[in-house]
């Protein structure tokens, strides 16, 4: 699994768990959207459209980890695709 991938899901799991992370604003943008939680966007990213822009690269990351590895989100959903 990429490490991009593997930060993504840990900032993940801490901001589920604490409501903050230290991860960068990419990654806690990405988290958020893997969470669907866009409350969870860093001050600033008001505008969600902006915030994904943002992502740039690490859209597909955020694509791939809905797809395949919610199963690793703690107290997510397990998958959301059938």
């Amino acid at each position: 699994m990429p490490w991009q991938i593997e930060k993504i899901i840990a900032v993940a799991n801490g901001l589920q768990a604490t409501g903050s992370s230290g991860g960068s604003t990419s990654e806690q943008i990405a988290a958020a959207f893997v969470l669907n939680r866009m409350e969870l966007l860093p001050e600033g990213y008001g505008d969600v459209v902006e915030a994904w822009e943002r992502l740039d690269g690490w859209q597909e990351h955020v694509r791939c980890i809905k797809r395949h590895h919610m199963h690793l989100i703690e107290d997510g959903p397990k998958s959301v695709y059938p």
